[in-house]
């Protein structure tokens, strides 16, 4: 690769990393709101025990199919994608978390045909229409990541930034933290991330796993919970 790409590399990585980017992050807590109210999450203490169980109960589900995604379009394995994309959306246990993927999912989908010229995305995006894929997140991270060039280690990162900064982002409205306490747990993740990869990428479909059920309780406490800041 020579230096002009690895530039455009990181370029892209930081564009589709970006809190900014239009794919709706902001609208979702990941059950944070819940745990706020439910005073389950109070403090930095208890934010970065939440954050954590978040981003590891991430990288051994979507982060493993997102890799896989990532293996079969470099490969061309149409029929690969659509069977992870099915296959994540059923291993989700709650209705906001399969609301929120494949509603981000879509409108990165919507955006990539346009950055990139690949048949596969396009082809993709008509199943997503089409209800043939449900057009989950962490698909068209695998998707748009590859067609960017951008490696499957550095598409790990991202997704784990997105997951972890997502959390607390939400929590500056709605814990009393700092700006200061949540970098200082971003920063703490941050060092996590290699050994989440390292045993991520070495995963199946079918070792996925996600056993923090205090998670999906919260989750679905704020489907028909009274507070409301968050999408639901």
């Amino acid at each position: 690769m020579s230096e002009n790409d690895k530039m455009l590399s990181v370029m892209r990585l930081l564009q589709f990393t970006d809190s900014t980017f239009p794919v709706g992050t902001f609208s979702f807590s990941n059950g944070l709101e819940t745990a706020s109210f439910e005073n389950i999450v109070t403090d930095a203490p208890t934010l970065e025990a939440f954050v954590r169980s978040q981003a590891r109960q991430a990288a051994f589900s979507d982060g493993v199919v997102a890799i896989h995604v990532h293996r079969a379009f470099l490969k061309g394995d149409y029929d690969r994608v659509a069977e992870l994309d099915r296959y994540l959306l059923m291993f989700k246990m709650n209705a906001e978390a399969r609301l929120m993927i494949s509603r981000m999912g879509k409108k990165l989908a919507e955006l990539a045909v346009k950055l990139f010229d690949t048949p596969m995305i396009a082809r993709w995006l008509k199943d997503i229409k089409g209800g043939i894929v449900p057009g989950t997140y962490p698909v068209a991270q695998g998707l748009t990541f590859a067609a960017a060039g951008v490696g499957e280690r550095e598409l790990f990162c991202s997704h784990q930034y997105g997951i972890v900064n997502m959390v607390l982002s939400a929590a500056l409205r709605c814990v009393k933290v700092s700006h200061y306490d949540t970098q200082l747990i971003l920063e703490k993740l941050a060092d996590e991330v290699s050994a989440l990869y390292e045993e991520a990428s070495q995963m199946m479909p079918e070792d996925m796993n996600a056993f923090y059920p205090e998670l999906d309780i919260l989750a679905s406490l704020h489907e028909k919970g009274n507070m409301r800041m968050f999408m639901n």
